[in-house]
């Protein structure tokens, strides 16, 4: 019997899109990914910290932060429900009750995310059942008021304008073409190594999840340089090492993270034959 495939790794692809979201303001912006609230397991699945009381960051979908800022992600395979918000609401007030000292955490400087592909039409008609006001602030990006001690927002992934969010658009089981080629040209320009990094990240569940639509776009022979651009770093790392055992481990490793000996074959620019010799063993590798 096959081995059940392994589970796309969403979450740390989201933080990456976070990081790619807020890239304008990273400096003054520390994201912590799986942040522990205690000694015990009770995780938060992204928190950032802002620098500074001054100055709203530019992107719309962090207009309601504040200093400390609490984020829940449901990946496309995961529901959202009203225990799940009120949830999220007792990870920030376990936080703040966790503070080095008194009031560590002022209430007023907390507020809370939570982040999902579709929107969750359930919860919203809860939420207003309970006396809480649902309002499209933004397209895709509802604020939640009314009875609560922090402000809330739910950002419904799938409607985000375009042109702003296509890092967090492209994290779904059905990515659009349009979606994935303009990010794959507006990161271009990010040549950080922290941009680097999440756009790979990014990059790697999204061809996972969307494997026939990135074989689609490979066709398109700009697009299919622009990827193998973006995802060349391990392959560079390996060159720099002038050994053909140091590319073959990185191969190995970029099918155990998920890849196709396709996907492989048209980011490396190696033949199809090659990949799947090195896969299969018929290449000595030390490990």
């Amino acid at each position: 019997m096959k081995n059940a495939p392994d589970k796309l790794q969403w979450h740390p692809a989201f933080c990456a899109a976070a990081g790619l979201e807020f890239h304008e303001d990273i400096e003054r912006l520390e994201l912590k990914p799986e942040y522990n609230l205690s000694k015990e397991p009770i995780r938060i699945d992204l928190l950032i910290i802002k620098e500074g009381s001054t100055g709203q960051i530019k992107n719309e979908i962090g207009h309601i932060m504040r200093t400390y800022n609490v984020i829940e992600y449901k990946s496309p395979e995961d529901a959202l429900t009203i225990d799940d918000f009120y949830k999220t609401i007792g990870y920030a007030c376990l936080y703040k009750g966790y503070g080095e000292y008194v009031d560590a955490v002022p209430i007023n400087e907390l507020t809370i995310s939570i982040f999902r592909e579709t929107r969750p039409e359930k919860m919203f008609l809860t939420l207003q059942r309970y006396g809480h006001k649902i309002e499209e602030r933004y397209p895709g990006i509802y604020y939640v008021t009314e009875h609560l001690p922090i402000p809330a927002q739910i950002i419904v992934t799938q409607e985000l304008e375009p042109g702003e969010h296509r890092s967090l658009r492209i994290l779904s089981n059905h990515a659009k073409k349009e979606d994935i080629e303009e990010f794959l040209r507006n990161v271009e320009e990010m040549n950080t190594p922290r941009d680097r990094q999440n756009v790979e990240a990014v990059l790697q569940v999204s061809v996972k999840a969307n494997d026939e639509l990135y074989r689609e776009i490979r066709r398109d022979a700009n697009m299919c340089d622009a990827l193998r651009e973006l995802m060349k770093d391990d392959l560079e790392d390996a060159r720099k090492l002038g050994e053909s055992e140091g590319e073959a481990k990185i191969i190995i490793n970029m099918n155990h993270s998920g890849m196709t000996p396709e996907n492989i074959a048209s980011i490396t620019g190696k033949n199809l034959d090659e990949i799947r010799a090195i896969l299969e063993g018929r290449v000595p590798v030390a490990l």
